[in-house]
């Protein structure tokens, strides 16, 4: 029995449509378990509620299950949930725990997400569990958070200028996790996961430009700007406008490059971005004349 915590996000929706497609025996975890009964889904999974809050669930989400993959949204409180989880899982009989990191994971990492993990992973090696690492860099879906902006403004900000990042696809993050779960000879490892090229906000733009016929434009700005760009018009907390701030500092200051570690492990190519762009172009088109 696998458990997948996170069910509902794009990796853990990806990985369980992929372990019952396999036809493993899979439980699907959600804080609202009638939102996961309404997706759809190949039939057979358990759907069970948990929540890291609350030791009793996680106790009895993990009863009779031998793995786990475990992912959370970022937060403050990442340390502490995810903490809490591994030592329920471990505690519950567990022997395989897949954990959903971060790349540049280290104790002084200029990330703060990324120390988080590294101290999540700290504790993961100490339970002695056999544990899988999958260190993805930036999720193609998080793109689509971009849409009402490129649609409504006909721009995408950032502070990079012409520094690229690499881009993976959830599916092919699941697509690995369901290999790691199913798989003896890739379970232990930790795997650095990108898409096959990268590209900078420039090229992305001129890419949309091309599939929209409408001109999109890149618009670097200073971290100060950024900053208020991303916490007063899109909303964002201020830890999570300076973690993105952090991110595409370390872009510039340690120019990342795409592995082959997916095409490895899957025996085929990562999906495109021109191709995750082509599936979900509506969202980014123009509904009325951009800005001046």
């Amino acid at each position: 029995m696998i458990v997948v915590m996170g069910a509902t996000g794009a990796t853990g929706n990806a990985l369980l449509t992929r372990l019952l497609d396999l036809g493993v025996p899979c439980r699907a975890l959600s804080r609202n378990p009638d939102r996961l009964r309404a997706m759809e889904y190949p039939p057979g999974a358990e759907i069970r509620y948990a929540d890291a809050t609350n030791p009793a669930a996680l106790r009895s989400a993990f009863h009779g299950a031998t793995q786990l993959f475990l992912t959370m949204t970022n937060s403050p409180a990442q340390v502490e949930l995810e903490t809490r989880t591994i030592e329920t899982a471990a505690a519950c009989g567990i022997e395989h725990i897949v954990k959903l990191s971060a790349p540049a994971v280290a104790s002084n990492s200029p990330v703060s997400v990324a120390r988080w993990h590294y101290a999540i992973e700290e504790v993961l090696r100490a339970t002695g569990l056999t544990h899988t690492i999958l260190r993805p860099y930036a999720f193609m879906q998080k793109l689509l958070l971009l849409g009402t902006q490129v649609a409504t403004q006909g721009t995408i900000f950032g502070i990079m200028g012409e520094s690229t990042c690499n881009f993976i696809d959830c599916r092919d993050i699941a697509d690995v996790a369901a290999a790691a779960l199913t798989q003896a000879e890739i379970a232990g490892g930790a795997y650095l996961l990108t898409g096959s090229h990268t590209y900078s906000y420039p090229r992305l733009a001129a890419r949309l430009s091309s599939m929209l016929d409408t001109p999109i434009r890149y618009t670097d700005l200073s971290c100060t700007d950024f900053r208020q760009h991303l916490t007063e018009q899109s909303g964002l907390p201020t830890w999570l406008a300076d973690h993105i701030i952090e991110i595409q500092q370390l872009a510039i200051a340690q120019p990342e490059h795409p592995t082959d570690t997916v095409a490895q492990i899957l025996g085929k190519p990562p999906r495109t971005l021109e191709s995750f762009l082509t599936e979900n172009l509506d969202t980014f088109r123009i509904t009325q004349q951009p800005h001046p």
